[in-house]
């Protein structure tokens, strides 16, 4: 186990790092486990930072960040780090569109509704949101990084940047109507997304040994766990041409790259994104009502065949159930349930291989 009260020790910190750098390598035998414990409800924030009162000094913000860690207890590959959530898709925001907090999310809208010929898509680095969001990961990590891993935030998909600029009934006439528009607002937000992703990520390498996207996974370089949302609602032809010539400018940037694969409407694109030579590996999350990634084997197959890793979030019982199935290797298994205490974690951990 190890915690913040306590303290990560550099050897702890060092072998840890050793294994998910020879998992990205797929070296590693064993699958990654990340088991985590916290005490219930003792932290009282919201995971949204657009909750948080916004008038808060830089030491109120880091006491409360490390206040939140000291409930926490990590074992096997599971380590701290701090996720920057300013809602999904938050690079939206950063190109004009009108950020709405929520209790337990964020919504976007465009400022002003606008044909799709009429958008500009570009950074503005005098926008709120941007100059907020660099500032808190760049406090955090200068005063936090040390200890705890900051992530890069949230910037989202190319079509779910657009959608949250034009509206999601919008645009699905657009990629018909508008279709030339539509690639060249993917183009725009490309080069946004990546100027960044770059700068974010010039903020956090300083201070923080790697990168953590928003999804707990550690990389020795610049990762990211990319997505789109938005292409459960289109057709594989749409998905090559919008999608796709995004996803490899991405992936060809980062030296260690994943992609959210989220529901069975994203299913039909599988094969397209297993194309993708310098996509490292894809989280399966089948989605609300379904049947847990251990119940689709033919997809976890699809997946290892081509070479990629995958990362699941899975209960000790479906987490058997793969690696039974498929073995371990090349697998990240998130533990999750009532079963994941400190005193049945560390044998869950020892049962899959981890130390």
């Amino acid at each position: 186990m190890s915690d913040l009260k306590s303290g990560f020790s550099p050897r702890e910190w060092e072998t840890l790092r050793q294994n998910y750098a020879a998992w990205w390598r797929g070296e590693l035998d064993r699958p990654l486990v990340n088991a985590s414990v916290a005490d219930p409800e003792v932290w009282k924030l919201s995971s949204f930072l657009t909750n948080w009162p916004q008038d808060m000094s830089d030491d109120e913000l880091v006491s409360a960040v490390e206040e939140k860690f000291l409930h926490w207890r990590f074992y096997g590959d599971a380590f701290p780090h701090f996720f920057i959530n300013y809602g999904p898709g938050t690079a939206a925001a950063f190109a004009g569109a009108l950020l709405r907090a929520a209790p337990d999310t964020v919504w976007f809208e465009p400022a002003s509704p606008s044909p799709v010929a009429d958008i500009r898509i570009a950074l503005d680095r005098k926008n709120l949101w941007w100059r907020r969001v660099r500032h808190v990961t760049e406090v955090l990590a200068r005063r936090l990084g040390g200890r705890i891993q900051i992530s890069i935030a949230d910037v989202g998909g190319n079509l779910d940047i657009l959608a949250s600029l034009r509206r999601t009934d919008e645009l699905l006439m657009d990629v018909t109507e508008q279709s030339a528009e539509v690639r060249r607002c993917c183009r725009e937000i490309t080069r946004m997304w990546l100027e960044v992703f770059d700068e974010l990520y010039a903020l956090i390498q300083p201070h923080c040994a790697g990168c953590v996207p928003w999804a707990p996974t550690w990389a020795p370089g610049p990762t990211y766990m990319l997505q789109s949302d938005f292409s459960y609602m289109i057709s594989p032809t749409m998905f090559k041409d919008f999608v796709l010539p995004d996803l490899k400018a991405c992936c060809d940037r980062l030296e260690y790259s994943f992609y959210h694969l989220d529901g069975v409407g994203e299913l039909p694109h599988l094969d397209q994104l297993l194309s993708i030579p310098n996509l490292h590996g894809i989280q399966w999350i089948p989605g609300a009502g379904k049947p847990p990634p251990s119940e689709w084997p033919e997809v976890l197959d699809r997946i290892r065949s081509a070479g990629k890793l995958v990362q699941v979030y899975v209960t000790p019982e479906e987490a058997r159930k793969i690696v039974r199935r498929h073995g371990g290797k090349g697998f990240y298994l998130a533990l999750s349930g009532e079963g994941i205490t400190d005193a049945s974690a560390p044998g869950l951990v020892r049962e899959f291989g981890g130390a």
